[in-house]
């Protein structure tokens, strides 16, 4: 149950708000498919840099975390009006929750197809071993702070926090692997389009509780989704570039390659029958008599 603090002004904003929070749920919700699609259909993760999935995982669970503590503990809603204003609304929508939870499931698949199909040389650098590592123990060390308080909100701000940095740290390496390669194979550009709209959505629906509240509170008090927004936003404007306008064509020489070796292909050197191994040793008899 949530708190009944805070109300809209306009019907039609609230609304417009709801639409746009499950608009940017479902587009965001289906942007987790196409890569996921990709990797099955190659039956390979090549081009999918691992250390993305790892920061993908540790935001996402983060997210989750802010976002269902914030969403069903009381107690932590009646932090935030004490802090905000008992007049504003708590800053996470039903979509919210939905999203993050299905986000925290899918990318452990994807984890699981990491483990599956195949990834060549690629492996998860010690650079983003140690960022992992860092952020949850981050988060363990300010589970001890809050808990002889029982400033809640201040721990699932700061798990907020987590995941604003993962969000801005998680699309580098990815982009950087891009460019050394010179392609965007196996990274799906799909999946990028779907998160652009979802990001776009997000930022759209904020701003419309701005708007009806007349107050930047929500922005504020929410200031990681904000921070979510424009950072996706400018990723995914980034990897559309990089794909049809930087690297265009790699992807069409990639599944020539693909074909390649898929079919059946004579090796002209090597025989094809028992008699043309004979006419190849035919020669070498004779060199021995």
């Amino acid at each position: 149950m949530t708190v009944e603090s805070g109300a809209w002004n306009s019907v039609g904003l609230e609304v417009l708000y709801q639409a746009l929070g499950w608009f940017a749920f479902t587009v965001w919700t289906f942007s987790f498919y196409p890569q996921v699609l990709l990797n099955f259909s190659r039956k390979s993760v090549v081009g999918l840099n691992f250390d993305f999935v790892l920061f993908n995982l540790t935001k996402q669970s983060s997210y989750f975390v802010y976002n269902a503590s914030l969403f069903f503990s009381p107690l932590i809603q009646r932090q935030y009006h004490e802090k905000y204003g008992k007049n504003q609304l708590i800053p996470v929508a039903p979509s919210d929750v939905a999203f993050s939870t299905h986000a925290v499931l899918v990318t452990i698949f994807i984890v699981f197809q990491v483990y599956t199909y195949e990834r060549g040389t690629q492996q998860v650098s010690r650079t983003g071993i140690f960022i992992t590592v860092a952020a949850w123990v981050s988060a363990i060390v300010c589970l001890i702070i809050a808990y002889p308080t029982g400033d809640w909100l201040w721990l699932v701000s700061a798990f907020n926090t987590i995941q604003v940095v993962m969000t801005v740290i998680k699309y580098l390496p990815q982009a950087l692997m891009n460019y050394r390669r010179k392609s965007t194979v196996g990274w799906s550009i799909g999946s990028m389009k779907l998160d652009l709209s979802g990001g776009t959505g997000n930022l759209l629906q904020m701003l419309v509780q701005t708007v009806d509240q007349a107050s930047i509170s929500n922005l504020i008090g929410n200031a990681g989704k904000l921070v979510l927004c424009l950072v996706v936003i400018t990723f995914d404007l980034i990897f559309i570039f990089q794909h049809y306008v930087l690297y265009n064509g790699s992807e069409s020489l990639d599944s020539k390659c693909h074909l390649l070796f898929e079919n059946d292909v004579e090796d002209p050197i090597k025989p094809t029958s028992k008699e043309g191994e004979q006419k190849i040793s035919e020669p070498q008899d004779k060199l021995r008599g």
